[in-house]
């Protein structure tokens, strides 16, 4: 099924090969979309893409394929080279891979608490390096896939890597406000959104049970389709635009995190 609004469309969808990711991805292409496909690995992309492909009938040129993976933020930049070179001009960012936080504290080679690097700084990373594609047209947009418990969390500013005192609740949820917080960001427009709580590898963190990762994607699609007027920054729980944490738009904390995340990640103004 093909749809005028989204069949001339370039999306970007990071964890694309399992889980509300992969689901977005398919219903993003099953609407006409050019989707380009992240997932950890080549291996892992490849079979994302051949299951699109074999059960769903997608194009293959409609598909492009990408591995980054987001605990090595090299990973990162070379990913976004390459969707840079190959794609200039790009209307949406899906920010999605995320991943629950461990139950010991984890750093990587980056010097990072892992849940905060691959839920947010990595995604922080790409979408500043995107910036050029995201802006090569009017319209672009990035849609952060975010959570409800980012109403839980907040940062800690002196130590977020969280090495004096961890608990991986909280360290998800810290990741899940700082992704909130990011899409208040002026440079490119951006919103958050809170899919449900689905039968994913995150489910543990909420509940037993979840709705289908099918009908959490169908929530992230919707703000993909340019018919669907978003302002920069706003957050939705599934359809409904709802206000987020008070400190996801405060201007100050905005640009402390938008610091602090230049500094974790090497960039320099």
């Amino acid at each position: 099924m093909s749809d005028s609004t989204l069949s001339s469309r370039t999306v970007l969808v990071t964890g694309a090969t399992s889980g509300i990711g992969y689901e977005t991805a398919r219903q993003l292409a099953e609407r006409g979309a050019t989707v380009l496909l992240h997932g950890r690995t080549a291996e892992e992309t490849r079979a994302a893409a051949d299951r699109l492909i074999a059960t769903m009938g997608i194009p293959e040129p409609q598909l492009a394929l990408y591995s980054a993976d987001f605990t090595h933020l090299e990973e990162v930049e070379r990913f976004a080279d390459a969707v840079v070179a190959e794609h200039p001009h790009l209307d949406v960012l899906v920010n999605n891979a995320g991943m629950a936080a461990p139950e010991r504290h984890t750093v990587t080679a980056d010097g990072n608490e892992i849940a905060f690097q691959v839920n947010f700084l990595a995604h922080y990373l790409l979408t500043c390096l995107l910036e050029p594609a995201l802006t090569s047209y009017p319209g672009g947009r990035v849609v952060n896939v975010s959570s409800s418990l980012h109403r839980t969390a907040s940062i800690s500013w002196a130590d977020p890597n969280r090495a004096r005192r961890y608990s991986r609740l909280a360290a998800y949820a810290q990741s899940q406000l700082a992704l909130t917080v990011f899409a208040a960001d002026p440079r490119v427009t951006a919103v958050s959104v809170h899919p449900g709580i689905c039968d994913t590898a995150l489910l543990p963190l909420y509940a037993h049970e979840g709705l289908s990762p099918v009908e959490g994607a169908g929530h992230v699609v919707r703000l993909c389709d340019p018919a669907v007027e978003i302002v920069n920054g706003a957050y939705y729980d599934r359809e409904e635009r709802v206000d987020p944490a008070p400190a996801a738009t405060e201007d100050r904390t905005v640009r402390r995190l938008n610091k602090l995340a230049d500094l974790l990640v090497g960039r320099t103004a």
